[in-house]
């Protein structure tokens, strides 16, 4: 039986997994450039100077290097103020930047591992995993001192760039079902491949995941931890298109993944398994979220909202959690009848809509599917009205992580503010100063206003960690993590202060009994508002 502490401790595991993806893919690029040794040379050196010498997109540039600053390899010098920013040496950067060509191999498999969701593993893969399976057992020839040295830290990022793709695979495909982990199992069981499959399943067993008896294995403790959290591995996973492609978006084309048809599949990211991933962790917040429908729709009849609005609603997931609760959990649940419920999934991808429309007609669900950009209220509010009779402002709008994730729009009014964010942001490479992202997410949100004052906007939001905070609690937060995947991808992730401070700015106040953030400490990188004006 697992004690809190080991929870504690295997928990901080996946976390320093998913700093290895990005942490490895990134680092490797910036070695192979000389980017690393410019840094040495120079101790010091300003973002756009090394943007020109290595004619780098300046924009992927930043990201890439506060990744190594949350890592705590590096120090960011940010002025807000003058729209500058430099990087400089610490005490680990000479150290942990001689251990970077250590990621080769990790990198060159995430080559193989980025094709697993269509072509599971190949030949070629196995061949790979074992080579680095063997030197993963040899430590690369490292000597580790201790599980809190840069040896140590550079392992485990080996170390999830090989299981995390492995543990997404095995957990979308059934190797987690009951069946497997209640009983012992051979490989024959599950893999037309055993011979090559008893590779991987030895693998876990060095790492304390399995216990091996002659052919059969059976999950450990520690080996059921991770089985049950592999959706933790999904999202960062689901960014592999995005990372194996770091050399080309940050020193070549910064447009290699982008899309010219929104109805195109997406080359950046895998969403079914970004999809499968983000879900594993929902029902911590609709939790919450639970609780402000249920007050909401509890209220006497002409004081709630008609219906809901989800922008962004994906494959309609939250729309049918939010009627089961609004049927079984509350006063309008009774009053379906006389007082139906308006529910709307928009969304801008087309398939999104075609998957959310089958779904719920599958739930037996009645709602109206359309098209719909966030960024544009207005026009969703003018189709509602013109196509349904609907008024946007008498629904309750939610959004689970979307306002990050809008297209980016340079600001009609430039305030020159001074941000307080740390962070770094990009639109198709080039650099987007804190100041403009601020105001950026001002104007938005004034957009929403008017279609938002009386019922709310409920939104679930993620957020950036300063990199110095970051870098002192490795093992206790997916910052690094959520900043590469979103920083590479064009999003917008502030951080939870300065997402409230501007949200107030644009007139939508927090309902502080709503308030939640995960996890509840200065770490938070989730938040959870009620905004009404």
């Amino acid at each position: 039986m697992l004690t809190k502490t080991d929870k504690e401790q295997l928990r901080g595991t996946i976390f320093k997994h998913l700093d290895g993806i990005a942490t490895a893919t990134t680092a490797y690029s910036l070695y192979k450039k000389g980017i690393l040794k410019s840094l040495l040379e120079q101790e010091s050196v300003s973002l756009n100077e090394l943007a020109k010498t290595f004619k780098a997109n300046e924009g992927y540039l930043n990201v890439a290097l506060r990744i190594l600053c949350s890592q705590g390899w590096l120090v960011q010098e940010l002025d807000n103020k003058k729209d500058s920013v430099s990087y400089s040496l610490n005490d680990v950067s000479k150290k942990a930047f001689e251990l970077a060509p250590l990621y080769e191999e990790a990198v060159k498999l995430l080559n193989y591992s980025v094709n697993f969701p269509d072509e599971r593993i190949g030949t070629d893969a196995f061949i790979a995993l074992e080579r680095i399976f063997n030197n993963y057992v040899n430590q690369f020839g490292l000597e580790v001192p201790d599980n809190n040295s840069l040896e140590s830290q550079v392992l485990k990022h080996i170390e999830g760039c090989i299981v995390g793709p492995v543990i997404v695979l095995l957990g979308v495909n059934g190797l987690f079902h009951k069946y497997f982990m209640e009983a012992s199992f051979t490989a024959e069981e599950y893999h037309k491949n055993p011979e090559s499959f008893k590779k991987i399943l030895d693998f876990f067993a060095h790492l304390g995941w399995f216990k091996k008896k002659k052919n059969t294995y059976q999950f450990t403790d520690e080996g059921l931890f991770f089985a049950k959290r592999a959706s933790a591995y999904g999202v960062t996973v689901s960014y592999l298109p995005t990372f194996v492609k770091l050399d080309e978006l940050i020193f070549g084309n910064p447009l290699i993944l982008k899309n010219d048809n929104p109805e195109d599949t997406e080359k950046h990211v895998h969403r079914e398994m970004n999809v499968w991933g983000s879900g594993g962790a929902h029902s911590t917040y609709f939790k919450v979220i639970d609780q402000v429908i249920i007050e909401l729709f509890n209220k006497p009849i002409d004081e709630q909202p008609k219906g809901i609005l989800d922008m962004g609603c994906g494959n309609g997931a939250f729309i049918q959690h939010i009627f089961d609760v609004i049927e079984h959990q509350t006063l309008r649940g009774k009053h379906l009848e006389e007082h139906p419920l308006l529910l709307v999934g928009a969304d801008f991808n087309k398939a999104a809509l075609k998957v959310t429309r089958a779904n719920l007609i599958k739930a037996d669900i009645w709602a109206k599917v359309i098209w719909g950009d966030i960024g544009r209220p207005d026009l969703l509010a003018k189709d509602l009205k013109e196509d349904y009779n609907i008024e946007l402002r008498d629904l309750l709008n939610v959004r689970t992580f979307l306002d990050h994730n809008r297209i980016w729009e340079e600001p009609q009014n430039k305030t020159n503010r001074i941000s307080t964010s740390s962070g770094a942001y990009a639109y198709r490479g080039k650099r987007i100063s804190n100041n403009l992202v601020e105001d950026s997410l001002l104007e938005h949100l004034i957009k929403w206003k008017p279609y938002v004052e009386r019922f709310g906007l409920l939104v679930i939001e993620l957020h950036t960690l300063n990199p110095n905070l970051t870098a002192k609690n490795i093992g206790a937060t997916a910052a690094t993590a959520y900043d590469a995947t979103h920083g590479y991808s064009d999003q917008y992730i502030l951080e939870v202060d300065v997402f409230i401070k501007i949200a107030k700015e644009a007139g939508l106040f927090p309902d502080e009994t709503y308030f939640s953030r995960f996890p509840d400490s200065e770490l938070a990188t989730v938040s959870i508002n009620l905004l009404k004006g």
